[in-house]
């Protein structure tokens, strides 16, 4: 499977702040089997973030996978850019992260992330904190895969329903 990565970071864009959160995530990928098609660091820009996730979809990406820009800041415009690229929602995924970072910080009541469908590539919205999107993404990715293997149909189970 194709992996791409989005950190969505002003100052991270601007040369001013080290990507470790999207480094954790391509670790954590790399180590999972993913092939990291792009690793991307951008401005907390809506249309430049939805402009990017499309190309990613559009262009062979099966999971994208963006850190930061889901809080309550005013520049935090990631789950607004999401919305503009998904056909449908993946809310299961977020309520999983949430329920699951809520046992370890209750400060996890304040993210806004967004998971959804663009054609046959999910996107997840993780936390921007590196030990943050450890905790999630370890917590996630063995169902991530089985998910993303229906939604390319390759899970055997769905085929034989069908």
């Amino acid at each position: 499977m194709k992996a791409a990565i989005i950190t969505s970071s002003d100052k991270g864009y601007a040369g001013e702040r080290e990507d470790v959160s999207g480094q954790v995530i391509a670790d954590l990928l790399t180590e999972a089997g993913y092939e990291i098609m792009r690793k991307v660091v951008l401005p907390d820009e809506k249309q430049m973030l939805a402009d990017e996730m499309k190309d990613l979809c559009d262009h062979g990406a099966d999971l994208v996978l963006t850190t930061g820009g889901t809080g309550f800041s005013v520049r935090d415009v990631t789950p607004e850019a999401t919305k503009m690229v998904i056909e449908r929602e993946a809310r299961g995924i977020t309520d999983a992260i949430l329920f699951y970072s809520l046992s370890i910080t209750p400060r996890a009541m304040l993210s806004r992330a967004m998971a959804g469908i663009r054609g046959e590539t999910l996107i997840v919205n993780l936390p921007g904190s590196p030990k943050a999107v450890r905790e999630a993404l370890e917590y996630i990715l063995p169902s991530l895969k089985h998910g993303l293997e229906i939604l390319k149909g390759l899970d055997s189970e769905c085929a034989r329903k069908e």
